[in-house]
């Protein structure tokens, strides 16, 4: 072989190896995933600081950034969130005016701060399947965004339903709409989706999330029938496994005693991290099925069952649990 064509076959191969090993690294660089920064403003009440409590680390383990905004105010109805606003309206320095973020802040200020990518909005619980309760407020607080952020994608973020042991579900509240579990999902998803069609807006499903979990065969929860809630004592709690809401829990009274107290209307930890699988699949269009944070506290196996929760109600258009 003569010394010539050794170099040319060397430099033959150099060459392919150079071009295998460009798309070697072209298609790594393909398969990577690429990340994004999502800025999410709420507009709401301590169920969507529920939703974001976890949102953050779910977002980090997939690779991505998440900047969030928080126009909450504890039991904030839409009536409320609006008068804030035509209180800065009429005087912009009124304290009244600007309520958000420990007084700081008005929704003008808190729109206009960021480049939003979305906007969420929703009623307080209580009132969410009332539709009656929703107007003329949420109407103009969807006029007062699109005009100060009109670059934004506004979404409705659908609350659940309380806990089925709830004092709302209690017989003595029979009469007093919603009665039930089932029953309030589906007075409070259908007044969303019609303030939502309403709009052109799209929905979360935060509370199909929710309904869906809590109902499930498996891993849906169940009131403890056995508990003496009369003769019950300090710290004995009822057998709450896999639910999704706060529920009982021991209270210290001013006097130094216990009180057993139920909060079946927040979330707990098992429902945070629900809700943000949700919000992750919404905002970035991704599975989270493969995920990797789970809150400790949480069984890998449950953690895995609320991933697929969420995935199955954000790709699935549901109907509404009949």
């Amino acid at each position: 072989m003569s010394h010539r064509y050794r170099a040319s076959l060397h430099s033959a191969s150099t060459s392919v190896i150079a071009a295998s090993c460009v798309l070697f690294l072209g298609s790594v660089a393909e398969a990577a995933p690429t990340e994004r920064t999502v800025r999410v403003l709420t507009i709401g009440n301590s169920f969507a600081n529920n939703a974001l409590t976890f949102l953050p680390q779910i977002v980090e383990a997939a690779g991505h950034k998440v900047i969030v905004g928080r126009a909450n105010l504890g039991g904030c109805t839409f009536e409320r969130h609006w008068k804030h606003v035509a209180q800065h309206e009429a005087n912009p320095d009124s304290k009244e005016g600007s309520p958000y973020e420990g007084g700081r802040h008005s929704l003008e200020a808190m729109l206009t701060s960021e480049q939003w990518d979305f906007i969420t909005l929703q009623q307080v619980s209580y009132k969410s399947h009332d539709l009656k309760t929703y107007q003329p407020y949420a109407d103009n607080l969807v006029r007062y965004v699109k005009k100060l952020a009109p670059e934004a994608k506004i979404l409705v973020h659908q609350i659940w339903a309380y806990r089925m042991d709830d004092a709302r579900f209690r017989p003595s509240n029979k009469g007093k709409e919603p009665h039930t579990h089932a029953v309030m999902y589906q007075q409070v998803r259908e007044a969303y989706h019609q303030f939502a069609d309403s709009h052109g807006l799209e929905v979360i499903p935060s509370g199909d999330a929710m309904f869906l979990a809590d109902t499930d065969q498996r891993w849906g929860f169940r009131p403890d029938i056995n508990f003496d809630f009369d003769n019950a004592t300090y710290p004995n709690l009822p057998v709450q496994t896999h639910s999704l809401h706060t529920g009982w829990a021991w209270k210290k009274t001013k006097d130094g005693s216990h009180r057993l107290n139920l909060d079946g209307h927040h979330a707990n930890r098992s429902g945070q991290y629900l809700l943000g699988c949700v919000w992750f699949e919404t905002f970035f269009d991704e599975s989270v099925v493969e995920n990797p944070f789970v809150p400790k506290g949480i069984d890998p196996i449950y953690g895995k069952f609320l991933r697929q929760t969420a995935h199955a109600v954000t790709t699935a258009k549901l109907q509404g649990v009949q």
